[in-house]
């Protein structure tokens, strides 16, 4: 036989596109077309409907960007469509090949309910099926003008980030408004021709099945009349039969297929359009739901459902039918998809918290998996705060982005630092906006790891980000390849049910222990460093707010605790740990309402301690600490004068002219407390820290040595730093001055000012305080360089193996070597409020109140010593998507701690990221809690969300080695259970002589709620 494959697949492509496709719409007739453009931001549905409307004609441009413009279009279905399917197209003017990120729009009816979302792969808006012909059709379509930020493809800066600097130049052509009749026949034969040809050109050359494929699809154009396609659809159709019915081999791969629409809660456009892109996807999806019985739509993000229901309540009733019917399937049980790596411990906590919740109270559902497909890698905390929440499974997509290894599993056990283990997948598909494609089912099949051990796999459908979500066409697509020779078989099915399934064919997949490192996007750990210091200190501020309302709470007659601001400020917190929030990924406008936000959340978490703290009544200045660690420290008071207090853990003190052992000696530019001498040298660097108590110098080499390096990343310009930046860099080593600033005998600090690259200043104040090895370097940055970032360096005189990084309720362990890629592909990572290098018996910290990236290398020198080589990542200038990223000030703080176990870096962790607060005050119960014992750390003390009055406390071990001890209260205590996170009790847990003992495993979290005596 004759090789016609090149004729076959050409004259077929040149039929479906000329022929075919242009038939799927039999008859057209336009609308009427009136516009008003919305002054500013969006209005309501009865200003629009209010608004006075002029005509509009298609071909026109419009939409300024991030303007809405309201539509009103009217038509009537002509009588001898009586019969007929009959739908609304409209095309906006789509542009490009990104379904979410450009123009979209929202159909409503006269009454104000929505109907259907308009997208660039879902123009339709169904009018009748069947049309008895003379309907009047009448719409008022709310379409908004977001422009494509990213249309150059990473390759230019642009303005439209942000309303404020986009202009007002109309984006949009629109290009259609009509009614049409759907002819079925032709679009069931353009979907039975995708299939099989993309089925086809995806099987390899020597098999059957291809040559099959290619010689019926030959039949069928013959059988097609290229000037009558509507009528002969049908018996092409007959054609294809035989081949569509051929069912799949016995050892298929099964993919259950599961309807999804990523919407980035704010990412290439601001939270007010978030808020707009989840209506009209939501349309869309309940309206899919109404015509096909055996579609089901996976949908997480509980911050999301509560923007449909506040602003949308028609959209939020359907899906509550659609969830009743078992085809919505709430998942995830977040309050958003937050970032995996920057979150704290307890906000991650509390993201797992009120995310199951609101699933629970709105729908009766509790939602049994963690659905994370987007974000840049995920902590080693995971599991265990997974399965504390109730879930069974996770899931995420991410890593198959990995720069330089491939993951090895698809389907596997997750072991996370404390030993617990969840069911985990990563889809073979390598993609969360799936269509059934035949390239994306090839793949599935081709990339699973797990083949002889589990046969299925999962598949996340629809178009994201405001792109509309799963279609019909790809539910067509899903039912012809239930069962086709030569393809996977696809079912669509909820989450749970394919989790419960490859669990049970596979329980013992193989395990991963350990962090899953996303080996790309790895300068999101640093970008937009105003945002992270936003989080990082609103996480300290709510642990604040909430310790000194519980102590108010049980000692201040007449003090209410403040549920409902704590619950809305949380959930503020939680929202920005979105993972293009957070990381720093998105466009201007994003972050700029990020910064204001958390100034607002700061300012109301001061009140709100404030209140509490004077609740407790005046009359002395006391020092109040909100850390867990009992803490002797140098304090200032109300009139800036220095003082030294001793304040037990989540407890006060009054300030009684307590003294230090040793004071700060100033002479030169040295600075020694007894404990450490600092060196500064004349350019500004440390060139010794001495650590007296050991006798041994802590440094290496030139210490806080600052380093500019150029940052030009391959493509993504805010979220990834490439191995090469280390290769081009400038050493800031002229100071414009090294001054003396401090000889107070509790303070000693030396200021070093210093001009660089484009206008750029640092002025840091490296203080060292009467009774603490810690050495501050108080940092204010004024910036205005492009594509750079800067480090700050310690090289440390200690041979270590491995550094360690704090992480959520622990800390997790990496190698300083680079033997193999899997090492050399961590060459930045994450951490949060400290990293810990050490040789047996000596240990050395660098620790930070809003840094997350660092690195960590290894050197021998000349004499046989070993550097080992801290560095953290204090500040970046990407231009792509926020060409003003991190622009302007920066004011923060790092540290030195010379000499320090793991504890003692704990320890110092918290009380630099949460400063004793000084207030006036009478005087102070006891702590509401506290802990006999070394290890257990408490991490949360609050009022039980029910209002019962229990006071709940989350404790962890922190050190990785086993701990226990007698928690004991200030308070009457009744009796004490150990709960999940969601408060809800597990078992009792003993109470002796008047405190709980506890018993923790490396890095085990513990939720224990406490019952007061003589409360009901």
């Amino acid at each position: 036989m004759h090789d016609e494959r090149r004729r076959i697949e050409e004259r077929v492509q040149r039929a479906h596109d000329q022929r075919i496709k242009p038939a799927i719409y039999a008859a057209t007739v336009p609308f009427e077309v009136e516009a008003w453009q919305a002054p500013g931001e969006p209005v309501s549905f009865e200003e629009a409907a209010a608004a006075r409307y002029t005509p509009f004609a298609m071909d026109t441009p419009w939409g300024p960007p991030w303007g809405t413009t309201w539509f009103r279009m009217r038509g009537q279905v002509p009588a001898e469509w009586a019969g007929k399917r009959v739908e609304a197209v409209i095309d906006l003017g789509f542009v490009g090949d990104w379904p979410g990120n450009q123009a979209e729009a929202l159909v409503h009816l006269p009454d104000g309910r929505p109907l259907k979302a308009v997208n660039p792969l879902n123009q339709y808006v169904p009018v009748a099926n069947p049309a008895t012909g003379g309907e009047q059709i009448d719409y008022l379509v709310e379409a908004a003008s977001n422009p494509d930020i990213l249309k150059d493809n990473f390759s230019k800066i642009t303005p439209m980030g942000d309303k404020l600097t986009a202009g007002s130049a109309p984006l949009y052509t629109f290009q259609r408004a009509d009614l049409a009749i759907l002819d079925e026949n032709v679009w069931h034969l353009d979907l039975d021709l995708q299939v099989l040809r993309e089925l086809m050109v995806h099987l390899p050359d020597h098999e059957p099945r291809r040559h099959e494929i290619l010689h019926a699809l030959d039949r069928a154009m013959d059988a097609l009349d290229l000037d009558d396609v509507a009528g002969s659809a049908a018996a092409v159709r007959e054609v294809l039969a035989p081949v569509l019915a051929k069912p799949a081999n016995a050892s298929a791969h099964t993919i259950s297929g599961v309807g999804h629409a990523h919407i980035d809660s704010a990412w290439l456009w601001p939270i007010r359009e978030t808020k707009r892109k989840t209506s009209r996807t939501f349309s869309n999806v309940t309206s899919l739901a109404d015509e096909y019985d055996d579609f089901i739509f996976a949908c997480s993000q509980a911050q999301q459902y509560e923007w449909v229901r506040d602003n949308y309540p028609h959209v939020w009733a359907r899906i509550q039918d659609s969830v009743k019917k078992g085809q919505w399937a709430p998942v995830g049980g977040m309050w958003v998809e937050a970032d995996g790596n920057l979150p704290g411990g307890e906000a991650m906590a509390r993201q797992l918290i009120h995310g199951k919740r609101f699933f629970i109270e709105h729908f009766g559902i509790e939602t049994k998996g963690v659905w994370l497909p987007d974000s840049f890698g995920y902590t080693a905390a995971y599991p265990q705060l997974a399965k504390l929440a109730g879930n069974d499974w996770f899931l995420t997509q991410k890593i198959s982005w990995n720069q330089t290894n491939k993951f090895p599993h698809h389907t596997f056990w997750w072991e996370g630092i404390d030993g617990t283990r969840i069911f985990t997948h990563f889809p073979p598909v390598d993609t969360y906006n799936a269509r059934f494609s035949g390239e994306e089912m090839d793949r599935a099949v081709r990339n699973y790891s797990e083949k002889g051990g589990g046969r299925r796999s999962l598949a996340p459908f629809g178009w994201g980000d405001g792109g509309g979500g799963p279609t019909r066409e790809i539910m067509e697509r899903a039912r012809r390849l239930a069962d086709l020779e030569g393809s996977p078989k696809v079912v669509v099915e909820h989450p749970d049910d394919f989790f419960a399934q490859a669990r049970a064919e596979y329980p013992d997949a193989p395990v991963w222990v350990g962090e899953l490192y996303l080996e790309l996007h790895r300068a999101t750990y640093t970008s937009q460093a105003r945002t992270k210091q936003g989080n990082r200190r609103s996480e300290h501020k709510l642990r604040e707010a909430e310790l000194w309302a519980t102590t108010a709470a049980l000692h201040a007659p007449g003090y209410s605790y403040p549920y409902e601001k704590l619950d809305r400020l949380w959930k503020t917190v939680l929202l920005h740990q979105f993972h293009d929030i957070l990381p720093g990924s998105s466009i201007a406008w994003v972050h700029r309402e990020a910064e204001a936000e958390y100034a607002r959340v700061a300012e109301e978490l001061e009140a709100l301690t404030a209140e509490a703290v004077a609740a407790l009544g005046a009359g002395g200045t006391r020092a109040f600490n909100t850390s867990p660690f009992d803490r002797a420290e140098v304090v200032r008071t109300g009139d800036r004068a220095l003082a030294y207090v001793e304040v037990p853990a989540n407890g006060s003190a009054a300030l009684t002219g307590a003294e230090p052992a040793r004071p700060v000696g100033v002479s030169g530019r040295t600075l020694d407390n007894g404990l450490v001498r600092v060196e500064v040298a004349e350019d500004g660097t440390l060139s010794s820290v001495f650590d007296l108590r050991a006798g041994r110098e802590v440094l290496g080499d030139k210490g806080n040595l600052l380093r500019l390096h150029t940052d030009l990343p391959n493509y993504w310009d805010a979220w990834d730093i490439d191995s090469h930046y280390k290769n081009r860099y400038t050493d800031l080593l002229e100071p414009t001055s090294v001054e003396v600033v401090s000889e107070d005998p509790l303070l000693g600090a030396i200021r070093v000012t210093r001009a660089f690259g484009k206008g750029s200043t640092i002025t840091q104040t490296i203080t060292l305080r009467a009774g603490s090895p810690r050495i501050d370097f108080e940092t204010d940055i004024d910036w205005h360089e492009a594509e750079k970032i800067l480090k700050a360096a310690f090289p440390v005189d200690v041979r270590a193996a491995h550094s360690s990084a704090e992480i959520q309720f622990g800390h997790i362990q990496r190698p300083t070597h680079t033997n193999t890629s899997w090492e050399a592909a961590r060459f930045e990572v994450s951490g949060h409020r400290w990293v810990h290098v050490g040789e047996p018996g000596y240990g050395v910290a660098v620790l930070n109140d809003s840094t997350y990236g660092h690195d960590v290398s290894r050197t021998v020198r000349e004499d046989g010593g070993t550097t080992t080589m801290v560095r953290l990542s204090l500040v970046r200038a990407p231009r792509i998507p926020d060409p003003e990223a991190d622009q302007g000030t920066h004011r923060f703080t790092y540290s030195l701690l010379p000499g320090a176990s793991i504890e003692e870096t704990v320890a110092e962790g918290y009380s630099l990221n949460l400063p004793l607060r000084v207030a006036d005050a009478a005087g102070a119960p006891e702590p509401v809690v506290s802990v006999d014992g070394q290890g257990v750390t408490v991490e949360a003390v609050k009022l039980a969300d029910d209002g019962s009055g229990d006071v709940v406390v989350r404790l962890y071990e922190s050190g990785g080695g086993r701990a226990s001890g007698v928690l004991r209260t200030g308070f009457p205590l009744a009796g004490a259970r150990i709960t999940d996170l969601l408060e809800r009790p597990l078992e009792t847990a003993p109470v002796e002589d008047g405190g709980v003992a506890v018993q923790l495993r490396p890095f085990q979290v513990l939720t224990l709620r406490l019952s007061r005596a003589g409360v009901s």
